[in-house]
Order: structure tokens, then sequence, then C-alpha cells
């Protein structure tokens, strides 16, 4: 196993390039994000280990990251004083763009998948905003309305976008819709809404009580299921839904954390596996059986070494 330790900053983000399997870029932040710098690394995976490419120091925390789908060198970060970087691995200082539109934190960043030529920030001031790197200005704002901490775009389509909020809703937005009262906003469901045929456990764990709406923290679109999402919160459970069949409530709540989940990612290999990762310093693998709506929940535990310094080390 290979670790890179970070030292000073606490790391919010990785990815890995879509261009470069060896290369992978980290977000992180001082503090834990609470007060201090940013710092976004630029990793390399090499036979000796993580060899740091460079990194570029912020004013204030990074707490997302995602690669340009268009061109190899570009990514985009998320910061804490409400501003939307654009940094080029190929430049040695500062960024090559700059969008200071939003009013708070900005919670993520994400690169259309798609069409590779737009990207989005949401925020804690309730709006997300979408932005092309050759414009100076985003290009649309949509109001959410609430603490927006998660937002993507759909991998199956360039016009389709998703967020999950503090009111504990699943909103989805079709640009392709006509810009009305409604601002492209074409789907909201209830999170914590009651299932209407109740979504069977996984076997051996008792019943769920219901549970009052709480923030919703992460959520992501399978990869092979075009209408399947899933959404995790601070209430510790993690739920699927089919946005084809919204009134259905969820297909299935997975639990097993102890604390509040804070990022989820589907596997880009098996449409029935998802990865959590939580506050209670675990993180679990998860398969989805659609048959049954049931689920299969395998544990790993974090390593000793990362409780002590959380978040401080990478470990691919």
């Amino acid at each position: 196993m290979l670790e890179y330790r970070t030292t000073g900053f606490n790391n919010c983000g990785v990815q890995y390039s879509p261009f470069i399997d060896s290369r992978i870029a980290v977000a992180s932040a001082a503090n834990f994000g609470l007060v201090g710098n940013g710092r976004l690394y630029i990793l390399n995976l090499t036979p000796e280990g993580i060899v740091p490419e460079k990194w570029f120091d912020t004013q204030d925390s990074l707490f997302s990251l995602s690669w340009s789908e268009a061109h190899s060198n570009q990514l985009v970060t998320a910061s804490g004083d409400g501003s939307v970087k654009l940094f080029d691995t190929g430049l040695d200082q500062f960024p090559v763009a700059n969008w200071h539109e939003h009013k708070r934190e900005v919670f993520c960043v994400h690169w259309n998948l798609v069409s590779k030529d737009t990207f989005l920030s949401s925020s804690w001031d309730g709006t997300i905003k979408i932005y092309n790197p050759e414009r100076a200005e985003s290009l649309l704002t949509l109001p959410t309305h609430s603490c927006t901490y998660s937002a993507l775009f759909s991998p199956h389509s360039p016009s389709l976008l998703s967020a999950v909020s503090s009111d504990s809703y699943l909103r989805v937005y079709d640009l392709r819709t006509p810009a009305s009262a409604s601002n492209h906003l074409t789907l909201t469901i209830p999170i914590h809404s009651p299932s209407l045929k109740p979504a069977p456990l996984q076997p051996g764990t008792p019943s769920i009580p219901t549970h009052a709406p709480s923030e919703a923290l992460t959520h992501d679109w399978n990869k092979y299921r075009s209408g399947i999402v899933a959404t995790a919160g601070v209430d510790r459970l993690i739920r699927t839904f089919d946005i084809r069949a919204p009134q259905q409530g969820p297909l299935a709540i997975l639990s097993g954390h102890e604390y509040a989940v804070r990022k989820l990612a589907w596997s880009p290999h098996l449409p029935d596996l998802l990865l959590s990762a939580s506050y209670d310093m675990t993180s679990k693998n998860k398969q989805h059986r659609r048959r049954s709506m049931g689920a299969l929940m395998l544990y790993k535990k974090v390593p000793e070494a990362a409780k002590q310094d959380a978040g401080s080390s990478i470990m691919p």
C-alpha cells in the first residue's frame, strides 16, 4: 500500500486524473477547513511510492476538486471563500481562471462527463452555478434555496444534473426545459419520505425507525442504471431512489455507519457496488441487490494511523 502524508493539511477531496492513471489530485485545508489556508496537491504514483509533482497554495480552504474532461492538465477547485478556481498543472503559480460569484463557501465542483465543456459548483448560499472554462462569468445560476452540499452532472446525459441539500431533498434539473419560474427544476424528491412499499433491509438487521428530515451531505448517480441515485447524510442512512418513479420513495435503505455519511460513490465497474465513507472513520462497500432490494454490507476499517491524524494521508 502506498501512502503520502500531507503534513499540516487535512484532505477534503481526492481524484484520479481521467487522462493519466498514475496522477492524482488532492484538495486540502488547514485545521480541517475551519480556518486557515488551502493547498492543492498534484501527486504521481511511482514504483518508489507517491511522489509530489507540485502543489498550489490558496488563501482559503479547498473542499472539493474535479479534473477537466477536455484538458489533461487542468482541474477546478471549490474554496471556502466562495471562489471557484481553475488550475493548470503546466504552470507553477496561481490559477489560470477565478470565479468569485458565490456568497458563501463552495462545497462541491463537478465536471460534465458527457459534453466535457462545462462544469458546476454548489454552495452553502443555496445556489448551483454552471460554467464554461472559456467564459469569465458563469453561464447559469440554479437556486436551491437551501445549503447545497453536493451537486453532480448525470453521467448519462449532458443536460441532467442533481443536488442534495440541508433541507433533505434530492433535486433534479433538466437544462433542456424552458427557463421558466421553475429554473429548470423538473423533480424534487423528499429523501426522508416513507416508501409506498417499505424498503427491506439486509438480513438480520432490525427495522429502522422513521427519522425526521436531516441534512443530506452526498449523493451519486449509478454509472450503469441511468435512473438510480444514492443519497446519504447526517442520519447515517443510505437511500437509493429511481427518479423515474419518485413517488415510490426509497428503493432500499442501507444502515451500518455510526456517524454521518460524508461521501458516496457507485463503482465504475459494477452496477450493484456502492462505496461509502463516514465520519465514524470507516469506509464500507455495499452490494445493492436490485431484484430483492436487499443489501450486503462489507466492512473495511480505516487504519489506526489514519485515525490519529484524520484526513492527512493519501492511500490509493
